[in-house]
């Protein structure tokens, strides 16, 4: 049986502590007005300390991975061109998406070790992350990762539906290294990941993917892996 002291004891990131004391006020405030309204309040406050948990992960070490960079489900694969600002050239890549529903660990995590290479922020709207459309229309931050080869992929953190903010710790020119946190999105969102030209994904759709640890591709090995497909 696991311990639940795991799921609440989890380490909570910074960004989170002024959202948890916010939320905390407001139930003693509820408090005041009627007693069950501090316990309402107080779950809430819980759910926001479990929002913004900042988990150890056991990052892969195999040279050539690309990992998750999100918590939550794979919600589209499909072959495009990348956005042009991201300097990752005209020809079509399979982008993955993952998708983050307001239960799971919003911290972002990099895919591969290298360097930011491109670093672009763009205001835009805030409809359902799930859609494909949300990877034009929706505010969003896109990333260019260089590895030590040269090879590059994109991550772009969009918002959604619910969320309201895009952050990202890193700037052009700091080197990271794989599975390492680089940015959060409070309050459900997506991320996708644009893979090398020829790489193909080693996951489904409708899998669950965990940050920093599920394999999304193998730079080794570029093949589909149809194992597990969903039926």
């Amino acid at each position: 049986m696991s311990n639940p002291l795991k799921i609440v004891a989890v380490p909570m990131h910074p960004e989170g502590v002024k959202f948890v004391a916010i939320f905390a006020a407001i139930s003693v405030g509820l408090g005041l007005l009627w007693e069950p309204l501090f316990w309402v309040g107080m779950v809430m406050t819980v759910w926001c300390y479990y929002f913004f948990r900042n988990p150890v992960r056991s990052v892969p070490q195999k040279e050539g991975l690309i990992l998750s960079p999100a918590d939550g489900v794979v919600s589209l694969i499909t072959t495009v061109v990348p956005p042009e600002d991201m300097g990752l050239g005209p020809e079509e890549r399979v982008r993955v998406s993952v998708f983050m529903n307001v239960f799971n660990c919003h911290v972002n995590r990099a895919p591969m070790a290298g360097e930011f290479t491109n670093i672009n922020y763009h205001k835009g709207k805030f409809v359902n992350a799930s859609l494909d459309k949300a990877s034009e229309h929706n505010e969003r931050n896109s990333l260019t990762i260089t590895n030590d080869d040269g090879i590059s992929i994109g991550v772009i953190q969009i918002a959604g539906l619910v969320a309201r903010r895009i952050v990202c710790f890193v700037k052009v020119g700091d080197k990271i290294e794989a599975g390492h946190r680089f940015g959060l999105i409070r309050f459900g969102s997506r991320l996708d990941v644009f893979l090398p030209v020829g790489v193909q994904p080693k996951i489904v759709l409708g899998q669950n993917a965990v940050a920093g640890e599920t394999v999304l591709a193998d730079l080794a090995d570029p093949t589909p892996n149809y194992e597990g497909v969903r039926i």
